[in-house]
């Protein structure tokens, strides 16, 4: 018998994130299953969550839901996405627990403290230099989770390559084949 699947709690955002994508023209994308980023945040006991690509907030909610007393800051380029995510953050009651920080994540980052438990980057094109900043950021024995890795560009292959390695991370591809899960060593 196949497993049912639970609802989702966010699916009003998720909805609303593919309507605003086809108005507004951008590459505001929902991950495809918020409820594994709960699953993980929860399992990891996340206290500080690192996100990199907000969006209009689907995914940080999951985080949020997942890891009830976790901290949560979500890094957004788009003005009105972290504008949208800010509203949809208020609206679940979460605001208290989740910072956007809106601008470039290479202007962003630098200002964050290290200590990261859980991280995920799903803006765009992951490249060997943001790997080398989650290597900074993140815990020992902290996760990281990489989604976008289907796309073909030197950059994202060689964060692939590095990731995958097992120098510094142990890795292992989710079944979506786009997402990898990584632990840092």
């Amino acid at each position: 018998m196949p497993a049912k699947k639970s609802p989702d709690p966010f699916a009003e955002v998720r909805t609303q994130t593919l309507r605003h994508r086809a108005q507004h023209g951008c590459g505001a994308y929902p991950f495809e299953d918020g409820a594994i980023l709960g699953v993980i945040a929860a399992a990891v006991a996340a206290k500080r969550v690192l996100e990199l690509g907000c969006a209009l907030g689907y995914t940080a909610l999951w985080f949020a839901h997942g890891a009830k007393g976790a901290s949560i800051d979500t890094i957004e380029f788009d003005p009105v996405h972290a504008r949208l995510a800010r509203e949809n953050f208020a609206a679940f009651g979460v605001a208290n627990r989740i910072s956007v920080h809106q601008g470039d994540f290479v202007e962003v980052l630098p200002t964050l403290a290290p200590g990261y438990d859980l991280a995920f980057f799903d803006g765009f094109a992951p490249t060997p230099d943001y790997l080398r900043t989650f290597q900074k950021l993140v815990r020992p024995r902290g996760v990281l989770i990489s989604s976008n890795l289907h796309f073909r560009d030197a950059e994202t292959r060689a964060y692939r390559d590095l990731l995958f390695a097992g120098g510094a991370w142990l890795t292992a591809a989710i079944a979506d084949g786009d997402t990898a899960l990584s632990v840092r060593l």
